[in-house]
């Protein structure tokens, strides 16, 4: 809790500093515009805020080709060569169906994981008009590593399991987007002792822009109802970020304390920050077609 709270005080301290040195020439491109009301541009720049999904959705007919990395523990040093030893990986595509509707489909090391994806917008933020931008965005995971010679009663339905979120987000100003996401995970599988059939948490992010190519993000998410009793060895998950855009692709430089980037397996298993231990470096990059 203590490393969170340093974090986060250094994040939006950095944030709101920078952002206050644009605030005058903001103010004077405001008083020229017209009472005409127009969509906001996106207030992030990636798919992603770092792990979380963000509000922003491909175009109608726009295609994502994503590969995701997450590196072993760091602290490990030299006994796993500083988490070279021990990655995830995700490779996937993400296609703009129409403006409003996306789909995905993605790989990921982890349990050896299929995840299908669908974003879709409800509203817009709207410059002088609607505040928000809203959008819809559920999974479902397919595990392909549970064998019935391991598991004899094992059903079809068992292999799934699936996320639900509400995304909402403000643009700010030209530096500065909020977003909050209700989530709720749902596992057909799970270990009484250690988890839990449905998780329910309240997801928050945070992009601050500090030049026209690089910004900096964070998320977090905090469960709300594990019982006070429950043995639970999981951490709230959280990612700091920064997006760097270069043209056709927005590749971002992650640190987490989840290894795991599907989102059934990052909002129930994020396994650090525990006395130092628990620190994953990695990517995600996107490249439009």
């Amino acid at each position: 809790m203590k490393l969170l709270k340093i974090t986060l005080s250094v994040f939006f301290l950095f944030c709101f500093g920078f952002a206050n040195a644009q605030d005058d020439l903001m103010n004077e491109l405001n008083a020229t515009k017209s009472d005409k009301k127009e969509i906001s541009s996106a207030a992030f720049k990636g798919l992603q805020i770092a792990n979380m999904q963000s509000t922003k959705l491909p175009q109608k007919g726009e295609f994502y080709f994503l590969v995701s990395h997450r590196f072993g523990d760091l602290t490990n040093g030299l006994n796993n060569f500083f988490g070279l030893d021990a990655a995830f990986t995700k490779f996937g595509g993400i296609y703009g169906v129409t403006n409003w509707l996306s789909l995905g489909l993605s790989r990921h090391t982890f349990q050896k994981t299929y995840e299908l994806a669908a974003k879709y917008k409800f509203a817009n933020q709207m410059d002088g008009g609607f505040p928000v931008t809203i959008v819809g965005y559920n999974t479902m995971d397919i595990r392909s590593d549970l064998k019935t010679d391991l598991y004899p009663e094992l059903r079809t339905d068992d292999r799934f399991a699936y996320t639900s979120q509400l995304i909402i987000s403000r643009k700010i100003n030209n530096s500065i987007s909020l977003e909050v996401n209700p989530i709720l995970v749902h596992k057909n599988l799970y270990d009484e002792l250690t988890d839990q059939k449905n998780t329910y948490l309240v997801g928050t992010g945070a992009r601050c822009k500090i030049s026209k190519r690089l910004s900096v993000n964070l998320d977090y998410a905090a469960r709300v109802n594990l019982p006070e009793a429950y043995t639970y060895p999981y951490h709230n998950p959280m990612t700091l970020g920064l997006d760097i855009e270069t043209g056709g692709h927005v590749f971002q430089l992650v640190l987490s304390n989840s290894q795991t980037m599907n989102d059934v397996a990052y909002y129930t298993t994020a396994s650090g920050i525990n006395g130092g231990k628990g620190i994953f470096f990695g990517f995600n990059m996107y490249r439009v077609f």
